[in-house]
């Protein structure tokens, strides 16, 4: 009987980490996809505004940019920066060839 007991405890214990750790990552997930859909629509607006053809592949490749740089550095300011940087160089390197 205190074996059961035992075994019940360890496994509601495994049933709450887990819980814990699938919240975590449910909560990281809704996080990522509302600051890219932000981004995602910062970059479109700022491409139409410079009178450029939207790419969704380059928002994209921009938006994953300032996600892991904003993860990295927690600046907005930073992040907006280096990436908006990275896309014009490399917006820059497609047309030279």
């Amino acid at each position: 009987m205190k074996a059961s007991k035992y075994k019940f405890f360890i496994f509601l214990n495994l049933v709450i980490l887990f819980n814990s750790f699938n919240s975590y990552y449910l909560a990281q997930t809704k996080q990522n996809s509302i600051i890219k859909l932000f981004c995602l629509q910062s970059v479109k607006e700022e491409m139409m505004k410079a009178e450029m053809v939207y790419s969704e592949e380059i928002a994209k490749e921009t938006c994953d940019c300032y996600y892991e740089e904003f993860m990295q550095t927690a600046s907005h300011k930073d992040a907006k920066t280096k990436c908006k940087l990275e896309t014009k160089e490399n917006l820059n390197h497609y047309r030279k060839i």
